[in-house]
C-alpha cells in the first residue's frame, strides 16, 4: 500500500515501516561512528521502542555489543492498517542486531503489569542469567495499578493557579495565548502514580528478588527539568511532582542495591520532539526557539546523540558518575547553558505568528515530528508500494 501521514490533532495515526527502519539505521550508524563504549553487556530496556528508550537499546547494542531485552507496548500491523511506529522501530532494530550477531529479544505488553514483569524475568533467567544495566524509559498517560487494580490517569496541569502563556500550533505556525486551569482533586496523586518512581522500584525489586541483577548493576530512569518559561506547567506542576518522586526513588533503589554494590540514577535529558511533548501547550514553541539557537551554536542533539554522550561521558568513563547537588546526571547541560537560555527568553518575548519561521526552527520541529512516525526521512521512497505487515520474529 501507499502509506501517507494521517493527522488527528497532535497525533499521526499512520506510520511508515521503511521510514522507521531508516531512522533506526541512521541511529545505528551514528553509534558506530563514535567508537566503542566500555558499557554493560546484558541490558534490559523498559520502554524500548521509541525516543530515549530506543536510543538506549541501540547505544547498548551497537556501542557496547550488548545483549538486549526490550519491553514495550506497541500495536502490531494488520492488512491495510499500519503498526504503531514503535513496532516498526523494534522490528528494524532487532533485524539489524541479529545481522550483527547480537542477542535481541522483546516482550510486548503492559510493563506496569505483574504478568509482563514475570514474563520478562523468566526470559532473563532463561537466556541471560543476569543483567548489568536496566534502563527505565516508560512514557504512558495511564497506569493500571497491579496491586490495587485502580486505573490512574496523569494530567499536565499547574498547581495552585491558572497558567497563561504563549503556545504554537506547529502544523499552522499560529502563535496564540493559552490558559491551563490548575489541578484539582486527585490529579497530583494520579500523576505521581503513573509517572513517578513506584513502578521503576517494583521492577528493580522483582529483578533483585530473583537474583537477576549482576553485582554492581546500574539502573537509569529519564527525567526532564526545563527552563523557567515552562516550570509553572511542567516542573512546578503535576508532572514535576511525579518527577520529584522519580528522583527520590533513585536514592531508595540505590539503598536497596547496597548489598550488590548497585546504583540507581536519574538522567535529566534535553527537550526533544516526542509524541507527548507535541501535545503539551507551550513546549512546541519553546523547542522551536531552542532548536534554532542550539543549531546555530552547533550544540543541537537528538535522542541518539544525548544517549551516546550519557553512556560515553557519564556512565562509563571508569570514574565516579558525575551528578548535580540533587544526585542527578545532567545531560541537559547544553540546553541549560545560561547563554542559550538567555537567547531563548529574548526570542520568546518577540515570537509571534508572523516571525516565528525566521526566529525559530518550526520547520525543524515539524520534520522531527514526522520523523517520529517514519515520514519525511531522507532516502525513503514514499511513493513506492510498501508492505505494512512487518513481523518481529523474536517477540516472546
Amino acid at each position: 500500500m501507499i502509506i501517507e501521514p494521517r493527522m488527528r490533532g497532535f497525533i499521526c495515526t499512520t506510520s511508515h515501516p521503511k521510514g522507521c527502519e531508516q531512522n533506526v539505521k541512521n541511529q545505528i550508524e551514528y553509534i558506530k561512528s563514535k567508537g566503542p563504549i566500555a558499557g554493560a553487556k546484558k541490558v534490559l530496556v523498559i520502554g524500548a521502542s521509541t525516543g530515549f528508550g530506543l536510543a538506549s537499546r541501540i547505544t547498548s547494542a551497537f556501542g557496547s555489543d550488548a545483549s538486549t531485552i526490550g519491553v514495550f507496548f506497541e500495536k502490531a500491523p494488520s492488512e491495510g492498517k499500519t503498526a504503531s511506529p514503535g513496532w516498526y522501530n523494534s522490528a528494524a532494530f532487532e533485524n539489524e542486531a541479529h545481522k550483527a550477531g547480537l542477542y535481541a529479544k522483546s516482550v510486548n505488553g503492559d510493563a506496569f503489569s505483574n504478568e509482563i514483569k514475570k514474563q520478562t524475568l523468566n526470559l532473563i533467567k532463561a537466556d541471560l542469567g543476569q543483567v548489568d544495566l536496566v534502563i527505565y524509559s516508560l512514557a504512558s498517560p495511564v497506569r493500571m495499578h497491579p496491586v490495587t487494580g485502580v486505573l490512574h490517569r496523569s494530567v499536565l496541569k499547574p498547581i495552585g493557579s491558572t497558567f497563561t502563556n504563549k503556545t504554537v500550533d506547529f502544523h499552522s505556525g499560529k502563535v496564540s495565548e493559552i490558559s491551563i486551569e490548575p489541578c484539582s482533586g486527585d490529579d497530583i496523586e494520579n500523576t505521581v502514580a503513573v509517572m513517578g518512581g513506584e513502578d521503576w522500584g517494583m521492577w528493580i525489586d522483582a529483578l533483585k528478588a530473583e537474583n537477576l541483577l549482576a553485582p554492581g548493576a546500574t539502573t537509569v530512569a529519564y527525567s526532564y527539568i526545563g527552563p523557567s518559561l515552562t516550570e509553572a506547567v511542567y516542573r512546578k506542576g503535576t508532572i514535576g511532582r511525579a518527577k520529584d518522586h522519580l528522583e527520590a526513588t533513585a536514592f531508595s533503589i540505590t539503598d536497596s542495591l547496597a548489598d550488590i554494590e548497585g546504583k540507581a540514577f536519574v538522567s535529566v535529558n534535553k527537550a526533544l520532539v516526542t509524541q507527548a511533548s507535541s501535545a503539551i501547550p507551550v513546549i512546541p514553541l519553546y523547542i522551536s526557539l531552542l532548536y534554532k539557537i542550539m543549531k546555530e551554536e552547533g550544540i543541537h542533539e537528538g535522542c541518539i546523540e544525548q544517549i551516546q554522550r550519557l553512556y560515553q561521558e557519564r556512565l562509563y568513563t571508569g570514574n565516579e558518575v558525575p551528578v548535580d547537588e540533587k544526585g542527578r546526571i545532567r545531560i541537559d547541560d547544553l540546553e541549560m547553558r545560561p547563554d542559550v537560555q538567555e537567547k531563548v527568553a529574548k526570542l520568546w518575548v518577540e515570537a509571534v505568528t508572523e516571525n516565528l519561521s525566521e526566529i525559530g526552527d518550526l520547520e525543524g520541529y515539524r520534520k522531527d515530528f514526522y520523523n517520529l512516525f517514519g515520514f519525511d526521512v531522507e532516502g525513503v521512497d514514499y511513493k513506492a508500494d510498501t508492505n505494512e505487515v512487518v513481523n518481529i520474529e523474536s517477540i516472546v
